[in-house]
């Protein structure tokens, strides 16, 4: 991944997410990796406070990309696909990591957790009036993320929260012009993020993959 320390622009994550969903609602891997790619280069921008969570994802993103490169690729062209291949073919360590420690479901569901901290974490940026960012990032975190990190982490984690810039330095580097234009693009966009959550959150839970361990 050579260029996620590039500029961020929010227009390639809206692009991504819309791309992800196709007529049957399936979300399709690669604009979700690609719209990943985005959401990493935001983080990273933001400094090396994110750094805990960007480097996981980065690791995450490779791994998806090596499964769209293999011999068995066509099984993880989305994650219906993905979901329906590797619990036919007991892919999958439900009970403990073991045999599959790398699944395809596994590292889908670490992304799909980090993706619903953003998901809450840009709405209150597109909604709030005040420039409360430390609060925002926290109250995401607290409800998301800090559910599966241990105790030293949580702590680390809002201690550094409390040295973010304000909200128009967050909409900035969004890179696509004032403040209020990253607005209208988080308004643009912020449908598209919820609804492949939404209908990841499903998948998992239809197949009783959200505790994978």
């Amino acid at each position: 991944m050579a260029d996620e320390q590039a500029d961020f622009n929010l227009k390639v994550v809206l692009i991504s997410f819309k791309q992800c969903l196709n007529e049957k609602e399936e979300v399709l891997m690669d604009p979700y990796i690609t719209g990943w790619k985005g959401l990493v280069r935001f983080l990273n921008n933001l400094g090396t406070i994110f750094s805990f969570i960007s480097k996981d994802v980065i690791a995450k993103i490779q791994i998806m990309e090596r499964f769209r490169s293999s011999d068995q690729k066509d099984h993880y062209s989305s994650l219906q696909a993905m979901v329906q291949y590797e619990m036919d073919n007991k892919l999958v360590d439900l009970q403990k990591r073991s045999e599959h420690p790398d699944s395809g479901c596994r590292t889908i569901l670490r992304l799909h957790r980090a993706l619903h901290w953003l998901q809450m974490f840009l709405e209150g940026l597109r909604t709030s009036q005040e420039d409360a960012t430390s609060v925002l990032c926290t109250d995401s975190y607290n409800t998301t993320l800090a559910n599966y990190h241990p105790w030293l982490i949580r702590k680390a984690v809002t201690v550094a929260f409390c040295t973010l810039p304000s909200r128009n330095a967050f909409l900035e580097t969004m890179n696509v012009g004032p403040p209020e234009e990253a607005v209208e693009m988080l308004n643009e966009a912020m449908p598209f993020i919820c609804q492949v959550y939404q209908i990841t959150q499903k998948l998992f839970e239809e197949h009783s993959l959200l505790d994978l361990p």
